[in-house]
């Protein structure tokens, strides 16, 4: 059997990353969850190399539990949500599921020992410390990366997705901002459904004044000699070093601007921080909907993944 099932290339990532753009092609997947499915796939193709598996048609169930484990492994010692962990599983999944040979599903609970999902915060974001953060910044800066340093800053102060960050024009959200006291998210949205995120903090006047500066004469963050499946690779790298300084990556910035935000609107902390529920079940909820609805959520409960449960 041909290497990689014949797909064009040698490279155990870069065949899995064509077999991903077939299924966006056959309109099985959409082009953003492509991307995202790549990148963690990415993940499983170092640690095949690792193991001296390099083609496609040798990757057996056997193999993706094994990851798994090792998966589960750093979930248990803290280096790993239990949910990222499913999705690197379910990423290669995903992959083999698009090539030509029949894959049995492996399992990230039954087969890899991984923890159930927990969509409910128990740990205050990291990022909500003003000088962790500052630290984080400032370790992109020094690593030449202004981009990144953009990016964490609208990430942290708007709540946005990487995407959505990364394709913000930021110099014409800065004059909606200043105009209006919002500014509208349109591009990398999930579902393409777009929303508004009011000002209400100078430090989200300057997070789009400083990407507004980073950006230049072009449209967003992303380089313009560069696709946006190649930002995957630097994106990765700015992760890396937020994950270096706070211990968590670039979502834990979107649950610090959702704590924030929970205690601009209740006049308490989040139940995150607090340990406990202290606001009324009232303002908490009417909180929760318009935290959920900044953040880009149709739903009130996923809102417990940012701010805490309600008990």
């Amino acid at each position: 059997m041909a290497r990689n099932f014949g797909i064009g290339t040698r490279d155990l990532a870069e065949a899995g990353r064509q077999f991903l753009s077939r299924e966006v092609a056959q309109k099985n997947l959409s082009f953003a969850s492509s991307a995202t499915v790549s990148a963690r796939w990415r993940q499983f193709a170092a640690y095949a190399k690792s193991h001296s598996i390099g083609s496609l048609t040798t990757v057996t169930p056997d193999l993706v539990r094994a990851y798994g484990r090792e998966l589960s492994a750093k979930v248990a010692a803290g280096k790993m949500s239990a949910a990222y962990a499913h999705n690197l599983v379910s990423a290669t999944n995903t992959v083999m599921r698009a090539t030509p040979a029949p894959w049995q599903p492996v399992q990230a609970v039954a087969d890899c020992g991984i923890g159930r999902r927990s969509f409910v915060r128990t740990m205050a974001p990291a990022g909500l410390d003003p000088e962790r953060f500052a630290v984080a910044r400032s370790a992109l800066v020094a690593a030449q990366n202004a981009r990144g340093a953009a990016l964490a800053g609208l990430a942290r102060h708007l709540g946005l997705r990487s995407k959505e960050a990364a394709l913000l024009d930021a110099k014409k959200a800065l004059q909606e901002a200043e105009r209006h006291g919002h500014v509208t998210i349109t591009l990398g949205t999930k579902g393409g459904q777009s929303r508004t995120v009011p000002i209400t903090s100078p430090h989200q006047v300057t997070a789009l004044r400083e990407a507004g500066q980073v950006q230049g004469a072009h449209h967003n963050l992303i380089p313009k000699n560069m696709s946006l499946r190649q930002w995957q690779k630097p994106l990765e790298q700015i992760r890396n070093i937020i994950r270096s300084v706070t211990g968590k990556g670039l979502h834990d910035l979107r649950a610090a601007y959702a704590c924030e935000r929970y205690r601009q609107l209740t006049g308490h902390d989040a139940p995150v921080v607090a340990g406990r529920m202290v606001a009324s079940r009232a303002a908490d909820y009417a909180a929760r909907l318009r935290i959920g609805e900044e953040l880009g959520h149709h739903r009130v409960d996923v809102v417990s993944s940012y701010v805490g449960g309600r008990a």
